[in-house]
């Protein structure tokens, strides 16, 4: 799951080596934790959030799939 959310994270911003993601477990369920540079946060969270939204759903799909529950989180 986290190089999944990599992946979609060094697409969508213009420095990709800014990106990084940390892990924590709680119980069944996984928080991401996605930090980019200062000047990408506004590609990764996109208009009205829709953006985050949708790598909210495809990691929570990709997480039911192991019969977790997934969280993002976007840092600044």
């Amino acid at each position: 799951m986290k190089e999944f959310l990599e992946f979609i994270a060094r697409h969508l911003v213009d420095s990709p080596e800014s990106v990084s993601i940390d892990q924590e477990e709680k119980d069944d369920k996984i928080i991401f934790k996605l930090k980019v540079g200062e000047q990408d946060v506004g590609k990764i969270i996109g208009k009205k959030g829709r953006t985050a939204q949708a790598m909210r759903v495809l990691l929570g799909a990709v997480a039911a799939k192991d019969g977790k529950r997934a969280i993002l989180e976007i840092a600044d």
